[in-house]
């Protein structure tokens, strides 16, 4: 299975003591602090909300409808699957990944969100906003760091983010089409077979297998699938799959070779040059980035 690339790191920017890559893995949120000499993002086959800070650099953003610029202090807001390539050179930024139930429960607790509804992020280019640029640059710090209780406040710190995001950018949108499920945000016409891919991700599920879950045939659920999701299904079960190990690293008693095994790669080499494509590292290397909670 071809795993098509979704972030690549090449070489870092040598301009402090701190490492280039600093990392935070939960269930609910990922935080990812990095410089980078040269850095490419691809943003399909996402199920979460997510918000990259620009502390540092340049950056430009290629989406289906416009080519936009994102300079320092700006920040690019993303609802799941909204598909966009973000490259840039020199350049310093958080990207901060949010998982739709996460999402939804602060909204919820905010009584900005009703049964039916969810949470649209109407504006995607996000300009002079003092306080998210500092959230971010706290976050940074928290990530360099690494103090004792680093975790509780970098909670602390995606909480506000959140709440500022849902204050300032939010809009609550109906849908009888999407609902939320145990693998986040899914179109209703596609859940199962999403579904399916969380649950057996060890498992060589074949597109037949993938599309059968949903009573579809193979060629018209994959027709329908990228529309909605704007990735291929083995595309989307390849970013499944590395967000789950992203998640297994943060286990000290599982080793490399048996986090592979457990997200679906026959072969240690095989998962690492996966993971590599994806992430721009190999799970060694993340797994040394990380910011242990």
């Amino acid at each position: 299975m071809k795993l098509k690339k979704s972030l690549r790191t090449v070489d870092s920017v040598s301009r402090s003591p701190n490492q280039p890559n600093r990392f935070f893995v939960c269930p609910q949120y990922s935080v990812y602090y990095r410089r980078q000499k040269r850095f490419e993002w691809n943003g399909e086959a996402r199920a979460a909300y997510e918000i990259i800070l620009l502390l540092e650099g340049h950056l430009t953003v290629k989406s289906p409808s416009a080519t936009e610029e994102l300079l320092k202090g700006q920040s690019l807001l993303l609802n799941p699957s909204a598909g966009s390539i973000v490259l840039g050179k020199a350049v310093e930024l958080l990207e901060v990944s949010l998982s739709a139930t996460f999402i939804s429960d602060h909204a919820v607790r905010m009584h900005l969100l009703g049964p039916g509804a969810m949470v649209v992020f109407a504006q995607n280019r996000i300009v002079g906003d003092a306080r998210l640029q500092d959230l971010g640059r706290s976050l940074a710090n928290e990530l360099n760091e690494a103090r004792p209780g680093g975790e509780i406040v970098i909670a602390a710190l995606v909480e506000q983010v959140i709440v500022h995001l849902l204050r300032h950018y939010a809009n609550m949108r109906r849908s009888h089409d999407l609902e939320l499920s145990r693998a986040g945000l899914v179109d209703r016409r596609i859940r199962r077979s999403v579904e399916l891919m969380h649950a057996q991700l060890a498992a060589d599920l074949s597109l037949k297998e993938i599309a059968a879950a949903s009573y579809l045939s193979p060629f018209h659920f994959a027709r329908v699938f990228k529309k909605l999701t704007g990735a291929t299904p083995h595309t989307y079960l390849a970013a499944i799959r590395t967000a789950r190990a992203q998640m297994l690293l943060t286990n000290p008693e599982l080793s490399v070779r048996e986090i592979g095994a457990l997200v679906g790669y026959a072969s240690p080499s095989h998962f690492t040059k996966a993971f590599r494509q994806a992430t721009g590292l190999t799970p060694r290397a993340f797994r040394n980035a990380l910011v242990a909670p």
